[in-house]
């Protein structure tokens, strides 16, 4: 069911696998597609009509089967990167009565009382739901790391206490899918000034996002520590170029797709007589 324009797969071209450098990756490149932006709208929308029936089959199996599958999408990037776009042109196409987004911002002081994994693990996707995670656990060890809001041997800590929380996870049923959109600076740098040129943007622009890319040697390295620690068989990183905002969204669709495959979701069978249900029907 997925596209056919992709000349290789995109959960092994973009996975972070033994040897993986972030400074390798160019973040304008488009790697596994050979068409261009036109061809990828189209590509995009076709492949949303896929994506929702493999969705709807999901969420018609967890509603009224024995189903414990569900799919966790993880979008991680610098500012401006493209994860709203994600969330609408890709996840938005399909059925929102069967996906669960979660934001996450700052943590309260409630959350700050818990352990780090506390609010994450509250909003997990129930089975047979597509759950989305706008930023995640993974804050905590990059501005974590970068902004020193914690001491280096509680963020060592924190990486091994991801992965066995990623463990546990995925035993229950669950597919994680794990996301960086890569931008480049010069790419956010441009992406920010259209937003300050725009008056319809200006609630979109944060000062503090200056602030963030005078570190961007730091976040890049954090993230690098984190695909080291955290790349794991059961839940492999994504790294996803995302200058072009149009690759980035196939790319991720592509992913969202082959984990739903992998589930392989059927529509539930019937609990009742069909052919009686027929008769009862047409005589009422």
């Amino acid at each position: 069911m997925r596209n056919r324009s992709w000349t290789d797969e995109a959960t092994e071209l973009l996975r972070v696998g033994e040897g993986f450098r972030l400074s390798d990756v160019d973040a304008g490149s488009h790697p596994g597609y050979g068409g261009d932006k036109e061809s990828g709208e189209k590509d995009l929308a076709e492949g949303t009509e896929a994506l929702g029936e493999l969705q709807e089959r999901l969420f018609a199996i967890g509603r009224v089967g024995d189903a414990r599958d569900s799919v966790l999408l993880i979008l991680q990037a610098m500012d401006t990167a493209g994860k709203g776009g994600i969330v609408r042109h890709v996840v938005g196409g399909v059925d929102p009565q069967g996906v669960e987004l979660a934001a996450f911002k700052a943590p309260t002081d409630e959350e700050r009382a818990h352990d780090f994994l506390w609010r994450v693990e509250k909003r997990l996707p129930q089975p047979g739901f597509i759950g989305v995670f706008d930023r995640s656990h993974y804050e905590d060890v990059l501005i974590g790391k970068v902004r020193a809001l914690a001491p280096a041997d509680e963020i060592e800590r924190r990486y091994d206490a991801i992965n066995e929380f990623e463990a546990r996870v995925v035993a229950s049923g669950t597919r994680i899918v794990k996301v960086m959109l890569h931008i480049s600076p010069e790419e956010q740098k441009d992406r920010l000034m259209e937003r300050l040129e725009r008056p319809d943007k200006h609630w979109k622009y944060n000062p503090g996002d200056v602030d963030e890319r005078m570190l961007w040697p730091q976040y890049m390295a954090a993230y690098q520590a984190v695909f080291d620690r955290t790349s794991t068989a059961h839940a492999p990183w994504y790294v996803v170029p995302a200058d072009s905002k149009w690759y980035a969204r196939l790319a991720v669709q592509e992913l969202l797709l082959a984990a739903l495959e992998d589930i392989d979701p059927q529509w539930p069978a019937a609990d009742y007589d069909v052919e009686a249900e027929k008769k009862r029907l047409a005589a009422s």
